[in-house]
């Protein structure tokens, strides 16, 4: 009997999901997410995901229930592992799907005794899968949300929107609101964890701010992590107009709710890029070295500003010449872009 019609039996009724540990990625399995849950509508899914990962699953309709791996915690180790194993082993789990490529979690779901471990053959993992899915040269080049899907298509698995899809609370939405009561904000994201070669300057941020701002007499607003404290500092010094500056001051759970509530995103190629694309706000996204076929904003309304040359995507995280992927961006190349977005 195959892998697609083993699968799809209806005998399947708890499903563990391992996500993936970047909130930019684990946004870009939300389709395959939802193409899960359409094949397999009365099973429980659960989904084991980092715990900042896992702030991002709260009252998603794809998702019934979290258990957060935490590898600086409890989970530390090789007796934290053999921990979340044990807690695993117990709940019965028919199927486990591994969206995460490492072998890591090809272990966990062995050491855990899930009869059923699909996924992708990366990583040396080969052993540990009894339905295997090899990975090609093409794979590699599809778009991340399209790399999730054609996992499951593979084992048989269809259905969904194909739609990025994030939800917020009613009380979520409301705080977000009244940050800016009067007019919804423009959001600008200048942050990017990956590394500096994918951040764009502050100063040319600041510039785009007050552009926008004074035209469409909106409200500006900055989010980001804690490591992007300085970021936030420098845009605001170079701004002529007072940004609400909410960097290093958010949740993960409230930014996605000030995504919500923005009017316009403009943003690095970055994991609350994903976020914003998700909830359906318009995007600029500015691109240096990272590849825009694989990670853009899975969104229609996008328009990523990007400048061509022979050493990008170069993929590093510091630049070792001149950034002149980045530098060749002007601010008036991103404010073109959102105009053409807010008209």
């Amino acid at each position: 009997m195959g892998a697609k019609k083993q699968l799809a039996d209806c005998s399947i009724q708890r499903i563990l999901v391992r996500s993936t540990n970047w909130i930019g990625d684990a946004v870009m399995t939300t389709p395959a997410l939802g193409a899960i849950r359409a094949q397999f509508p009365t099973a429980e899914i659960v989904l084991l995901a980092t715990p900042l990962v896992a702030e991002l699953f709260h009252h998603h309709p794809s998702v019934d229930r979290i258990i957060v791996y935490d590898k600086k915690a409890s989970h530390a180790g090789f007796k934290g592992l053999l921990k979340l194993t044990a807690q695993l082993r117990k709940q019965k789990f028919d199927l486990a799907i591994l969206l995460q490529n490492a072998i890591e979690a090809a272990i966990i779901a062995a050491l855990a005794g899930i009869p059923r471990r699909a996924g992708y053959t990366t990583d040396g993992r080969r052993l540990l899968l009894n339905y295997p899915v090899p990975v090609t040269a093409k794979d590699k080049c599809l778009h991340h949300t399209e790399y999730y899907l054609k996992l499951l298509k593979s084992l048989g698995i269809a259905g969904g929107d194909n739609v990025l899809a994030l939800n917020c609370s009613t009380d979520e939405l409301g705080w977000a609101k009244s940050l800016t009561p009067d007019q919804a904000p423009i959001v600008i994201n200048p942050g990017a964890a990956y590394g500096s070669a994918k951040r764009w300057f502050p100063e040319r941020f600041a510039e785009v701010a007050d552009a926008l701002s004074e035209q469409y007499q909106a409200p500006i607003l900055l989010t980001g992590g804690p490591g992007e404290l300085e970021i936030g500092a420098d845009i605001a010094a170079a701004m002529k107009t007072e940004p609400l500056n909410f960097i290093g001051k958010t949740s993960v759970r409230e930014m996605m709710a000030i995504m919500s509530a923005g009017r316009l995103l403009i943003t690095n190629d970055s994991g609350p890029m994903h976020v914003g694309a998700a909830f359906g706000i318009p995007i600029v996204a500015v691109f240096g070295p990272t590849d825009h076929t694989t990670t853009s904003p899975h969104s229609e309304k996008v328009k990523i500003v990007r400048k061509e040359f022979d050493c990008a995507p170069c993929l590093l995280r510091q630049c070792p010449i001149d950034h002149r992927c980045m530098l060749a961006i002007e601010a008036a190349d991103v404010i073109a872009a959102a105009q053409e977005l807010l008209s």
